[in-house]
Parts: structure tokens; C-alpha cells; sequence
């Protein structure tokens, strides 16, 4: 079975190297490692005085400009450039925990129907204890296989995926037409909903572990669940029906009960501001389109993505101000 490896890259720090130099030594080998980067001066700010592309002979590095990328557009590209069977979705500030990372996240592909496999995402070291619960909580240690049937009991979560490590079968991802062209956020989650709507299957891998969190600000806690409620609101097909908000509460009351235990109780009002913040962004994103666009650029976190909108939709003659509908690209 081959396997590449594809990774959006933007102004990468030294942890990037980190992530190459493990995926280099793993127990099942990476053919090549497909990195799509935006903006060339800063990858080679990185590696500017070092033998990197010589010392990884199985790096392809491709370019392009801050304007051009979009979370679904830059993967699908990423993905026509690999031959493999499998291809493994990461980001950039995703760290395998060790070398069976590859190993345990395609082994459920071997499976029939299963369509995708994401790993198990941990807390790093400079994590506060409400990330690490966060984490903890959105990633468990049992791990699982989804199907249609489990939308009912699972609500929402049933289609929860993750690209920040993330396997696929490419047959099946051929077959259903691939990621969303134009994304804000969640391309991820819309082709595990598509995928499991066609009766495939998909898998939560725990022992295919990474490091990936952040200490996000109450800012950027706001910027983020805003273009997640966009996300939501442009795809109906996939979220109507299907509520955030119940999850949100069980997470709260969970955290709460968490920081008391640990004796932590001084962050519960950091905790309780933050959720606030990340649920009016959410709502905000949700009904966006009732919102005038100068406040959607202040709300969004990716306000490129609002550029390329603009830019799609008059070049294919949609007026907005007759309501919104779906570009050629965004179907």
C-alpha cells in the first residue's frame, strides 16, 4: 500500500521540521510528502542555509500566493498530485507521537467501507488545563467506527473528522467527487457526512495519536466558531437539523465538574467567558448572511476566503443582493 502524505503549509516555524523528521521514521514508510505551501518566502525563510529538500528527497513542495489558497481548493490540488492508494491529510502543527503514527491510522482502511480514518488528537505540553480537557473530551481513548446508522444517538459528532490527520481511501474519494471546492471551514466534516450519507464508513483511530492544540484567546476563540457557524450555514444538506449547541453544554458542564476536581476552580470564569465568546462567534457565523459584509470581514477569521467569494461569484454573474446561492465552485 502507498501512502503520501499531504500538508498546507503557512509561514512554518521549526516544529514543522519536527513533523517531517518523524513522518520520515515511521514503521510503515511515506512515499512522498506533498506539501502545498502559501507563500513562498516563508518557507524558505525556514529552510533557508539547511539541506532540507536534499536530505528529504521525498518532499514536493508546491507554491502558491496567500489569495489563492482555500481550505478545500488547496487539498483537492494536493490531492491530484498523488498516485497512492492512500493519502494521509495533515496540518502543519500536527507532531506524530511516535513512529506507528502511519501504521494504526491506515489500518482501518483495510477495512470494507471504510472510507476515512483520523487520529486521536492529544495536548501538548504548553497547553492550559481547559485545552487539555477540551482535547480529552473531543478525543477519547476508545476508538470507533461511524456509520449512518449512528447519526441518531451521535447527533452531529457522527460526522466529526479532522484533516489535521486524517487517512482516506482514494478509490472512495474519487467516487464521491472529493473535497468541497471552496471552504471556509470543515471541508473535512462535509466529506465525512457525504461519504457516510453513500453508506460508507468512518473511523476514529485513538491509537493513531498526535500532538495538536492551541491556547486560543478569547478573540480568536470568536473568529474561529464564527467561520464554523458559516461552514455550517452554507451546508445544510449536511448540518440542518443536526445541533452544535447541545454538545457545547456537555462540554461546559463537563469542564466545570473537570477544573473543580483538579482544583483549578480559579480558571471556571476564563472557562465560562470563553465558551461565551466561541457561542456568540457561532451564532454570528450561523446568520451571517444578515449581516452587513464590512462586520462579516471584522467577525471572520480567514478573510481571504470572503475575497475569493466576491471574486467567483462576479465572474459567474451572481448578484448577492438578490440572495445568496451556490457558485459552481462551492457545489
Amino acid at each position: 500500500m502507498a501512502v503520501d502524505v499531504i500538508i498546507p503549509v503557512y509561514k512554518p516555524d521549526k516544529s514543522f521540521l519536527t513533523l517531517i523528521e518523524r513522518l520520515e521514521k515511521q514503521t510503515v514508510p511515506v512515499n512522498r510528502i506533498i506539501l502545498m505551501n502559501t507563500e513562498q518566502k516563508y518557507f524558505e525563510r525556514l529552510i533557508y542555509g539547511t539541506s532540507f529538500l536534499e536530505k528529504y528527497r521525498n518532499v514536493y513542495v508546491t507554491h502558491l500566493s496567500k489569495r489563492e489558497f482555500n481550505h478545500g481548493r488547496t487539498r483537492r490540488r494536493g490531492v491530484e498530485k498523488s498516485e497512492a492508494s492512500v493519502f494521509i491529510m495533515m496540518t502543519q502543527d500536527a507532531i506524530p507521537e511516535d513512529e506507528h503514527l502511519v501504521e494504526y491510522l491506515v489500518a482501518p482502511l483495510e477495512e470494507e467501507g471504510v472510507a476515512v480514518s483520523f487520529a486521536r488528537q492529544l495536548a501538548g505540553e504548553e497547553s492550559n488545563e481547559i485545552e487539555r480537557f477540551n482535547r480529552a473530551f473531543n478525543y477519547p481513548e476508545e476508538s470507533r467506527i461511524k456509520s449512518r446508522e449512528d447519526v441518531e444517538e451521535l447527533g452531529i459528532k457522527a460526522y466529526f473528522c479532522s484533516n489535521v490527520c486524517a487517512a482516506y481511501d482514494r478509490k472512495i474519494y474519487d467516487v464521491l467527487g472529493g473535497f468541497i471546492k471552496h471552504a471556509i471551514f470543515n471541508e473535512d466534516m462535509v466529506y465525512a457526512a457525504t461519504a457516510m450519507k453513500a453508506g460508507y464508513r468512518i473511523s476514529y483511530t485513538a491509537r493513531a495519536r498526535v500532538f495538536h492544540s492551541h491556547n486560543y484567546t478569547f478573540t480568536q476563540q470568536f473568529h474561529r466558531n464564527f467561520d464554523l457557524g458559516v461552514s455550517q450555514a452554507d451546508h445544510p444538506e449536511v448540518f440542518e437539523g443536526l445541533s452544535s449547541e447541545g454538545e457545547g453544554i456537555q462540554l461546559l458542564k463537563a469542564a466545570s465538574v473537570h477544573l473543580w476536581k483538579v482544583k483549578k476552580k480559579g480558571m471556571i470564569p476564563a472557562l465560562y467567558i470563553g465558551t461565551a465568546y466561541r457561542y456568540m462567534g457561532f451564532l454570528l457565523g450561523k446568520h451571517y448572511r444578515s449581516l452587513p459584509p464590512r462586520l462579516v470581514i471584522k467577525c471572520t477569521m480567514n478573510k481571504d476566503y470572503w475575497e475569493q467569494t466576491g471574486r467567483i461569484r462576479s465572474s459567474e454573474g451572481i448578484d448577492a443582493s438578490m440572495g445568496y446561492g451556490k457558485t459552481k465552485d462551492e457545489r
